[in-house]
């Protein structure tokens, strides 16, 4: 057995409970649910504190804010930590959990130590709710901040994606500074929008770079796709691919987090209703023949004149800007031990490793076959012909949450006593309809 229970965090939430995002650099774990969101200590599996009154309805999901507890900005403002959180009250909200003296923006308990209901007690008081982002039209299913924190997207029920930037980032210092505006409404799903999430940086972008933003943003919907979205040359945000595939609602996706060793840009693993996980690769092959198009045109322009319609996007006029549209292949299908949807699945950037979840209660670990050519084609059992899987499954946990369907799992770090090397190795967390939030150890 790979897979084992830990003890369960405390107190149970009795209530759905429906995602937990860990901390990227801090042993803190929060749990949307309800009307709430119950920040764990990952040093004791306990309750830290609990962000309350800021929503009408249920909390859908929680996203921990970059640089907002070491960084330049997270310094100036005096803010401890930082989370946003989307409602099916059809808002988004930012709140704040300022420093408590001891320089690292949270108390004693997170370290092991203290009276956790009179920290809790502390932290309720601590959290504040410093803005609301209006604009969607129903529930927010889904949000997540870009790699540097400068944009917010959320995704709602009113199958639209919204991009928020950060414009409040300047040298006066002050709460008074968090402001937010909208740069996008991106409208082309035909059904919910279940989730988003952007790419992490990519190091050593090579022929993108030239043409885009950094900052690549994905979305999922209830119309079995994915659209992926970039920002062109005039600063309008723009979908450059649609992936198709998947026969039923897209629940979510994650960028793959490790680099690669090729160089090539990050897979993308999306899960759906259709009971598979999907991994999608970019096709790069082309992108230098595009290039060298783009340049050859620029060449062409510079001997003929200027051209009152070039845009200066690789040579090409506004109404001709193949070179946005991007090609990408699905290029592995996990080998299917699900029987009803996945809700959830998690690619661990530390190992690789991806687990997944869903309705049927199931945590399975996948491993990926790296001797196998990503472009290899085979039957795999359970799905049909075509690219599938270098996958193989590890271990599988049934009824991991007794009767009760399970809505999210996430790769987390360890910090508690149990742990062999803390802040390094790495545990699973499920998070269920059964309102217990549960810690799993991973041993290979």
């Amino acid at each position: 057995t790979i897979i084992t229970p830990l003890p369960p965090f405390t107190p149970d939430l009795y209530t759905r409970a429906w995602s937990s995002a860990p901390h990227p650099s801090r042993p803190l774990l929060a749990t949307a649910h309800h009307k709430s969101v119950t920040v764990f200590s990952l040093a004791d599996f306990s309750r830290h504190s609990v962000l309350t009154g800021g929503h009408a309805r249920s909390v859908r999901t929680a996203a921990w804010r970059p640089g907002m507890d070491g960084g330049m900005r997270g310094r100036r403002l005096g803010l401890g930590l930082g989370l946003v959180t989307g409602s099916f009250d059809a808002t988004a909200g930012l709140w704040s959990f300022g420093g408590d003296g001891d320089g690292d923006g949270f108390g004693r308990e997170v370290r092991g130590g203290g009276d956790a209901d009179a920290d809790a007690d502390a932290g309720d008081r601590e959290w504040e709710f410093d803005l609301v982002l209006e604009g969607h039209e129903n529930e927010v299913k889904g949000l997540a901040f870009s790699a540097g924190g400068q944009y917010l997207a959320t995704c709602s029920r009113d199958k639209s994606v919204w991009i928020w930037e950060d414009v409040g980032a300047g040298d006066g210092g002050g709460e008074e500074d968090d402001e937010w505006e909208t740069v996008a409404v991106l409208n082309e799903h035909d059904g919910d929008v279940k989730a988003v999430a952007w790419c992490p940086a990519v190091p050593n972008a090579k022929a993108r770079g030239r043409h885009y933003s950094a900052d690549v943003l994905a979305s999922a919907s209830y119309d079995n796709t994915v659209r992926i979205w970039r920002e062109d040359a005039d600063g309008e945000w723009v979908c450059v691919a649609v992936l198709e595939g998947h026969e039923g609602t897209v629940w979510g996706l994650q960028w793959e987090g490790r680099p690669r060793a090729d160089g090539r840009f990050p897979r993308l693993l999306t899960f759906s209703a259709d009971q598979t996980i999907r991994v999608w690769s970019l096709k790069q092959e082309e992108e230098e023949e595009e290039e060298k198009e783009g340049e050859a045109d620029d060449e062409a322009g510079h001997q003929q004149g200027a051209n009152p319609f070039r845009s200066g996007f690789g040579g090409l006029p506004n109404t001709m800007r193949r070179s946005l549209k991007e090609e990408w292949h699905c290029t592995a299908v996990l080998p299917k031990v699900h029987t009803r949807d996945v809700y959830s699945a998690a690619w661990s950037a530390e190992t690789g490793l991806v687990a997944s979840t869903g309705s049927d209660g199931l945590i399975v670990l996948y491993a990926e076959d790296e001797s196998m050519p990503e472009d290899t084609t085979v039957a795999s059992p359970g799905t049909e012909p075509g690219p599938t899987s270098s996958w193989r499954v590890l271990d599988t946990v049934s009824l991991a949450h007794g009767p009760y369907e399970v809505n999210h799992i996430t790769w987390c770090k360890r910090y508690d006593p149990g742990a062999e090397a803390k802040g390094k190795e790495e545990m699973l967390v499920s998070t269920g309809d059964d309102g217990v939030v549960r810690p799993w150890q991973v041993r290979i």
